[in-house]
């Protein structure tokens, strides 16, 4: 993986097109009946759906690696399990803080004052419980400083011979692919057009097919929390079912929701 060491809130969707029967029949024979609204049923009219810039053609083609990710996810013979998540958490946890700090000038307290991905709005979980709504730098250093801790802990990351992995080991590698996968997003939310101007997409995108394989391979993370993203892993990893560039193309998630969620 030293090939990156080089260098949920949608509010609406777009109003349908009108007939023009029906508009001549409204505005002739029935001239003086009331307009309806063309917003929602209140009024109100809806935010036009945002482009997503990281779906283009022209983006999600590049890569910095034809490697088969599949392939490279799978357990290798002779290997114990768990030393494969622990290497493999801990290497998609460097790389993806590598990823961020490219990216976190821009992600401020005034430009990210929720730690959002397109229409859901994700909180922070203290040790006891107790729910934190933060920015988006300050999800992001939770998430860093809590799996930094982690990941340093011989205690559940054993690095010398002989030593046990704990029996909750899994659940903990779970937790964190779950909160990493939330700082990728993000930068796919909204950091993308920064992304572009440093030309590390191409980066980005390796990254994602790689890390998502993985999450998928073991099943680390509940396809519920990754459905946000199933646009954009359509086209990275269904259509060609590795870091190839293509130009595969996928389906917007089906039901896009007009308001917040929050976790």
């Amino acid at each position: 993986m030293d090939w990156l060491m080089g260098r949920k809130e949608q509010t609406g969707v777009g109003n349908s097109a009108v007939p023009i029967y029906t508009v001549y029949t409204r505005c002739t024979l029935f001239p003086f009946l009331p307009r309806k609204s063309k917003g929602k049923p209140n009024g109100k009219k809806p935010v036009p759906e945002e482009k997503k810039l990281y779906l283009e053609p022209e983006y999600t083609k590049l890569r910095i690696t034809d490697f088969e990710f599949k392939e490279l996810v799978m357990l290798p013979r002779e290997i114990d399990l768990n030393e494969w998540l622990a290497s493999n958490t801990t290497t998609f946890f460097h790389h993806i803080n590598l990823q961020y700090s490219t990216i976190s000038e821009f992600c401020t307290g005034e430009s990210c004052q929720t730690m959002a991905v397109c229409n859901t709005q994700y909180y922070w979980y203290d040790e006891r419980g107790k729910k934190i709504k933060c920015t988006a730098p300050q999800y992001v250093d939770f998430v860093m400083s809590s799996v930094q801790k982690l990941v340093t802990d011989e205690d559940v990351f054993p690095t010398k011979y002989g030593k046990e992995f704990p029996n909750s080991f899994e659940s903990l590698v779970k937790k964190i692919c779950k909160y990493l996968f939330h700082v990728l997003a993000h930068i796919y939310s909204s950091h993308f057009k920064e992304t572009l101007a440093l030309e590390l997409h191409g980066h980005l995108n390796t990254l994602y097919t790689h890390f998502i394989l993985f999450i998928r391979e073991f099943n680390l993370v509940d396809p519920k929390e990754t459905t946000i993203m199933d646009d954009l892993t359509e086209i990275l990893c269904s259509s060609s079912g590795s870091g190839s560039s293509s130009n595969g193309s996928g389906n917007s998630s089906a039901g896009a929701q007009n308001h917040v969620k929050e976790r």
